[in-house]
């Protein structure tokens, strides 16, 4: 294991060992579980390098999974729990 030293600002000190505290974990402890976090949350890309400008688009109407609700029954669904005088 590696022994390194980190500047944190303040108030997010004071946040973080408030919730090692919570959790009877060492600071330590929880540097290192989030360090853990963010790289499964932030994996690599391909070739190593984010790729920050890469447009995402939402998928297409026939991926969504509405298979075999018309339209009056999609929307009937989409309404089911809303309030009826706004329908």
């Amino acid at each position: 294991m590696t022994k390194t030293q980190i500047q944190v600002p303040e108030a997010l000190f004071r946040e973080v060992r408030a919730f090692a505290k919570k959790r009877e974990w060492s600071l330590a402890e929880t540097f290192r579980r989030g360090a853990e976090l963010l790289l499964q949350v932030y994996p690599d890309s391909p070739n190593g390098t984010e790729t920050p400008n890469a447009t995402w688009q939402p998928p297409t109407s026939k991926k969504v999974g509405w298979k075999g609700l018309s339209a009056a029954g999609l929307r009937a669904a989409a309404f089911s729990d809303s309030d009826p005088h706004l329908v």
